[in-house]
Parts: structure tokens; C-alpha cells; sequence
């Protein structure tokens, strides 16, 4: 009797943990692209199935995240698409304007 209450205080304790860990709703890592004048810019764990407008000129898009992401040639993710594994990068001067991580 006495070795069942500190056991279940443990896996009571061990099962709350194992709920809150984790970030089931982001694309854990970086997504990184070129803007104007060649400046490098970045998004940490971005959230996951969200449509982004880039505000201006973006390239070379790079999937630094653990899921994959769509770009697309025009805003509110629509035009012409480019599924992106995660670890991949986009084709050298491919232009995007909208970007999706994780799409349904």
C-alpha cells in the first residue's frame, strides 16, 4: 500500500507532463527567405495551417521547420503552388508571395 501512492503520484505527475509538452499546433523551426536588397528574414515555429501575405519582394524560400509548407505565387495563397519538405528550399529565384505551413 505504501509504494502505490508515491507510484501513482509519479505517473499522475508523468501523464500531466507528457499533455502539456509539445507544440502540436507550429511548425517547430525556421522558415527563412530573401526581401528586398537581399536581406535574409526568418519566422520561428510559425503556426500551423495560416495563410501569410508577404508585404513585399520574397525569394528564395527555405523550410528550416519539421513540416511542410505550400508557397504560392500570389497573396492569400493562391496562384501557382510549390510544396516545400521540410529541409528543402525553393529553386534559386523563385519568387512567392503568400506561404502556408503545414496545410490540411
Amino acid at each position: 500500500m505504501r509504494l502505490c501512492r508515491p507510484l501513482a503520484a509519479v505517473l499522475g505527475g508523468l501523464a500531466l507532463a507528457l499533455t502539456t509538452t509539445g507544440s502540436a499546433l507550429a511548425a517547430d523551426g525556421t522558415f527563412m527567405w530573401v526581401g528586398p536588397q537581399g536581406k535574409a528574414y526568418a519566422i520561428d515555429s510559425p503556426p500551423d495551417n495560416k495563410c501569410f501575405d508577404m508585404g513585399q519582394e520574397a525569394r528564395a524560400a527555405r523550410n528550416g521547420t519539421k513540416k511542410p509548407l505550400v508557397i504560392y505565387t500570389q497573396k492569400k495563397c493562391k496562384g501557382t503552388a510549390l510544396r516545400l519538405a521540410p529541409g528543402r528550399s525553393a529553386p534559386a529565384g523563385t519568387r512567392f508571395a503568400s506561404v502556408i505551413f503545414n496545410p490540411r
